[in-house]
């Protein structure tokens, strides 16, 4: 998983054009998002082959994240082509299993 900063997110997401790229939007004081880590980087191993995945602490990078209408956390955003595709918010994201429902319904369109 890719670990992204202010320096490299315009080039990893933004500019990256050979798959979709998902990004874990977490932050220190988010426990959900803490507890949930572990699973989703898991994910990159049965999904990585289709979609880039990478993470960023906005605790660092908390107008980067205003900036991509990161309101709450956890949110999970897929980027294709620099745009985003699909994003899920912190109402819909309690278990993993919401995370990768997330990232299947962009996957199997691939």
């Amino acid at each position: 998983m890719v670990e992204l900063n202010k320096e490299n997110f315009e080039a990893e997401v933004l500019q990256y054009t050979e798959r979709p790229v998902f990004v874990d939007f977490w932050g220190d004081k988010c426990e959900i998002c803490k507890e949930l880590m572990p699973g989703v980087h898991g994910l990159e191993e049965k999904y990585g082959d289709k979609i880039k995945f990478a993470s960023l602490n906005i605790s660092t990078a908390r107008r980067l994240a205003i900036g991509q209408k990161v309101l709450g956390l956890p949110t999970m955003i897929i980027y294709k082509n620099g745009e985003k595709l699909s994003t899920v918010t912190p109402d819909k994201i309690s278990t993993l299993d919401d995370v990768e429902n997330f990232i299947k319904e962009v996957y199997e369109t691939l």
